[in-house]
């Protein structure tokens, strides 16, 4: 169903596509957006390894919630890990894109526990965490992408 690598030398192991999930912290999003345009977005994501899943939250309604509604496949891509050889002028660079079906997280538990977890990833400490929660949860959604498929090369630009 997902095409593999064109250019196979270039892929890098799952392994490394998880660990670049793990510590970016911004990806964008694309959608299938308004009359099939594709609609593509920055966002903010928590990568949930146990139950190989992204997580973001999002305002209650737009575009890309409307995007969502109406079709529930959804990318990723992540680019990082850019280095340049001792001398070089060309960066190398490791991306990573995935592919799932978004959905919007329903229980209040599970909400709480994953915004929690997502904002340790981006805010200073626990208790700034819980006092964001306190002032902007009912206002946040939280998006599930379950992975159906991922993949990751390295490029060196030139």
């Amino acid at each position: 169903m997902f095409r593999e690598l064109r250019r196979i030398k270039q892929k890098i192991e799952i392994s490394e596509c998880i660990e670049l999930l793990k510590k970016t912290k911004r990806a964008t999003l694309a959608v299938s957006g308004d009359d099939n345009y594709p609609y593509s977005l920055p966002i903010n994501y928590f990568y949930d390894e146990i139950n190989n899943a992204i997580y973001f939250h999002s305002a209650k309604e737009g575009h890309k919630i409307d995007s969502i509604k109406r079709n529930k496949k959804v990318s990723l891509s992540i680019i990082g890990d850019e280095y340049k050889d001792d001398g070089g002028y060309f960066y190398y660079v490791k991306s990573v894109i995935i592919f799932g079906k978004a959905e919007i997280v329903i229980d209040e538990e599970e909400r709480y526990n994953y915004l929690k977890t997502f904002g340790m990833k981006y805010f200073p400490s626990e208790e700034y965490t819980v006092n964001e929660l306190k002032k902007n949860m009912d206002r946040a959604l939280l998006i599930k992408i379950n992975i159906e498929h991922i993949s990751g090369k390295l490029v060196h630009e030139k």
